[in-house]
């Protein structure tokens, strides 16, 4: 799949010229934030791994530990997610949202609904290989099975009004949605709707309410198109007071190098201002710099 994120390698690409630059920055007194972020979010995540190693190799110490020492709050929060493995980075997340308190279901929702069928299987098995625990079982607590077999129940339940119209296809409809294969359900929510005169939302909403009704939700849109999906999170993360940093953080970071590019261009569709505007509205300092950087380009 073409590239249709902000962030490409840099071309002439130097490690040890990078660490190097990084190591000036935090050695001494003070700190010079600017030339930490303006390097790191020119980087891709494997030339960031990749200047990690050199780093390691020249001064014998850790980058993240002495990025996690001189910055602070949530700049360095962001920070330590571009320096994170994309992989571990959603494995991480996912533990802290199970053993954490609160934000729980959000991000398990996101990441569930919004990741490929393979990224999945990744993840499942790199949990095992982290926490030496399963995945599915820490999810679902007594549910057993995947979670997308969760998800596929979840919606089977909800079609059961459906299912003389549907005939056999209904087995087919659950198939499909193990599957994820968004061509699929597009489709089957294109039969829905001339069967029972609804939007596939439009019925998740009235007939289910909560955790549920937001998982459903995110699988239909994921569906339908998942830089949509992401541009309308990251703007409920921004309206109105405060701002749900963490997963503005978790947005901008995660798919800086997958279609933050189509995300800017819907965010513009849908709620006319660009997203560069709004994350400039909604935050300061560093940590503004940085994701104005990670957005790469104003559409106003």
């Amino acid at each position: 799949i073409a590239n249709r994120g902000t962030i490409k390698p840099h071309h002439n690409f130097d490690a040890s010229a990078d660490a190097n630059v990084l190591y000036k920055a935090m050695k001494g007194l003070g700190t010079d934030e600017d030339a930490i972020l303006q390097l790191l979010t020119a980087r891709t995540n494997l030339q960031r791994q990749e200047i990690k190693e050199s780093y390691k190799t020249l001064f014998g110490k850790d980058l993240v530990d002495d990025l996690k020492g001189e910055l602070g709050g949530k700049f360095e929060t962001l920070i330590v997610a571009l320096m994170t493995p994309p992989l571990a980075y959603d494995v991480t997340a996912l533990r802290n949202a199970i053993k954490g308190a609160g934000t729980y279901e959000k991000v398990l929702i996101e990441i569930l609904a919004s990741r490929t069928a393979n990224q999945v299987k990744d993840i499942v098995a790199a949990y095992r290989q982290e926490y030496d625990a399963s995945l599915e079982e820490d999810v679902c607590g007594d549910t057993s099975g995947h979670f997308q077999r969760l998800l596929v129940i979840l919606l089977q339940a909800l079609f059961k009004a459906g299912e003389e119209k549907f005939g056999t296809d209904e087995q087919a409809f659950v198939t499909m949605l193990g599957n994820r294969s968004a061509a699929h359900l597009r489709k089957v929510f294109d039969a829905y709707m001339k069967i029972s005169g609804y939007e596939i939302e439009e019925s998740i909403k009235r007939e289910t309410s909560g955790n549920l009704e937001e998982l459903l939700l995110a699988v239909v849109k994921c569906a339908r198109s998942v830089p949509v999906y992401f541009a309308e999170t990251l703007y409920t993360a921004m309206k109105g007071a405060g701002t749900d940093d963490d997963t503005l953080i978790r947005v901008m970071v995660t798919r800086s190098e997958v279609d933050l590019m189509d995300i800017r261009k819907d965010f513009r569709r849908l709620f006319s201002g660009s997203l560069h505007s709004m994350i400039k509205g909604d935050t300061s300092g560093d940590y503004r710099k940085a994701l104005l950087l990670l957005c790469a380009g104003d559409d106003e």
